[in-house]
């Protein structure tokens, strides 16, 4: 199929964006790299009247640190991050969990900050980005709004986002020398995962100072593993804390079913890759 017919608009500054969105009164969508809503678009799943492309704005292309964040603009690519900037353990999950984003086609033009946009919950950059307590930054003509990411995510392809904003830049903690783990299960490769999860652990001496458990594809949004994290804070890294963790995560979730997985399947899933991404963390971190 084609898409409904729409005015293609290319502005040059990030005030007229968001001047054209403004216009357009909710009607129009942003284009940054376009893997999620060209598609959506060519099966009539999104009809807007207008397309507002961001590619011809100067300056949103960087991945930089400020202080103890990492900033990541809303025209970098996903294949931008495939190589840290610093050497951090935020930086190096990002690259790790970069290869393991759609295929090559769609790491060289879609966007991080476009994947938050879009708000798959079965996305990895969505995951990471309540997991790490990151924050997104939008503008608009009343000025700039920072989103903490535990507000941004609000339902199925649903966020925070008013219709005149566009999102400037991301900015996630730096986390220094913790450990980190990843895990994804998905039907083929280059598939969203069915489910994913991403953990990181700081350790002082031998005790957790703090964890975080983010869970990807269970739900309608992404989903932070609060109990599982306040179960390991404070305790040493034993194998049956570590265990009674995973567990807490999957019993917490209220997972989805569809034709490809069913939602028992799925609070397995989220229990051994949880308990994975876990073991790596603390190893890393050791």
């Amino acid at each position: 199929m084609k898409p409904s017919r729409f005015e293609y608009l290319a502005p040059r500054t990030l005030d007229e964006a968001v001047d054209m969105l403004a216009q357009h009164a909710g009607e129009a969508k942003v284009l940054a790299g376009g893997q999620s809503l060209v598609p959506a678009m060519n099966f009539r799943l999104a009809t807007p009247s207008a397309l507002v492309d961001l590619n011809r704005i100067e300056g949103f292309r960087r991945v930089h640190v400020d202080g103890g964040e990492l900033v990541v603009d809303s025209l970098v690519r996903h294949i931008d991050l495939a190589t840290p900037v610093v050497d951090d353990a935020t930086t190096n999950l990002i690259a790790a969990m970069s290869h393991l984003v759609g295929h090559l086609p769609i790491r060289v033009r879609g966007t991080f900050a476009g994947s938050l946009a879009h708000a798959d919950p079965a996305a990895e950059w969505c995951m990471l980005a309540l997991a790490l307590d990151a924050t997104v930054v939008a503008h608009s003509p009343r000025g700039v709004r920072p989103i903490p990411a535990a507000q941004f995510f609000e339902g199925l392809f649903t966020t925070a986002l008013a219709e005149d904003e566009v999102i400037t830049e991301v900015r996630l903690p730096l986390l220094g020398r913790a450990g980190t783990g990843f895990h994804e299960k998905s039907q083929t490769a280059g598939d969203f995962a069915t489910i994913a999860t991403v953990a990181t652990v700081q350790l002082e001496g031998d005790t957790i100072a703090a964890a975080r458990l983010g869970i990807a594809g269970a739900e309608g949004t992404p989903v932070r593993a609060e109990r599982a994290e306040q179960l390991l804070s404070g305790v040493q890294p034993a194998t049956d804390a570590l265990a009674a963790a995973a567990r807490a995560a999957a019993e917490d979730i209220d997972p989805v079913s569809d034709p490809q997985c069913s939602g028992d399947f799925r609070r397995h899933l989220v229990e051994v890759l949880g308990r994975r991404a876990l073991d790596d963390a603390i190893a890393s971190a050791a």
